[in-house]
């Protein structure tokens, strides 16, 4: 599948289309607040203004994966999903998520997202599996893929990028799920 087929997905809240260069603005906008660099386990303190140039790199970085979507509530960016080393041989493709708007949380979204590529995956990808690689200390975000149905896996070590400093150890959760997900409502 090219990047200009990429399907539209449509959720209960969400809508999931390709990304296209116009997002710089909206992921610009959004990753200037405070609250997401605290999300993602940043100090306020040392929070950095993204500028216009890693906005639109970021959206080109998206635009480069295969299977990569816009987060859309009522027409407005609030994050990305995508797949990333998708498998056809076992079946198995890793998630990653980002919900970049901190106002969005804890509505639902991200759950609707995910159903849908999971949905997608499940069935005209014919993957049977999805994992994602999640810090063990955000219990916030673990919880929410838990709702969903992923359960956990087990652990890994790797180094990790967090705050302007590179860890060599950092504990990884490891968390899966299978077809379940995708027969969700």
């Amino acid at each position: 599948m090219t990047q200009s087929s990429l399907p539209t997905l449509n959720g209960q809240h969400v809508r999931l289309r390709a990304p296209i260069a116009e997002d710089w603005a909206g992921r610009f906008a959004l990753g200037n607040t405070p609250e997401i660099h605290r999300l993602f386990g940043g100090s306020p303190a040392h929070f950095r203004k993204l500028s216009e140039d890693a906005a639109k790199s970021w959206v080109e970085s998206q635009m480069g994966e295969r299977y990569a979507w816009i987060i859309e509530h009522d027409n407005r960016l609030i994050g990305s999903i995508r797949l990333h080393t998708v498998n056809a041989l076992d079946h198995r493709a890793t998630m990653a998520v980002g919900i970049l708007d901190p106002h969005s949380l804890g509505k639902g979204y991200g759950a609707d997202a995910m159903r849908l590529v999971a949905r997608h995956a499940f069935g005209p990808l014919g993957l049977h599996r999805l994992a994602l690689r999640v810090l063990e200390f955000n219990t916030r975000a673990i919880a929410a893929y838990e709702k969903v149905g992923f359960v956990k896996e087990g652990r890994e070590r790797q180094t990790a990028y967090i705050d302007d400093v590179w860890y060599d150890d950092v504990i990884m959760g490891l968390l899966s799920t299978e077809f379940e997900i995708g027969a969700a409502a």
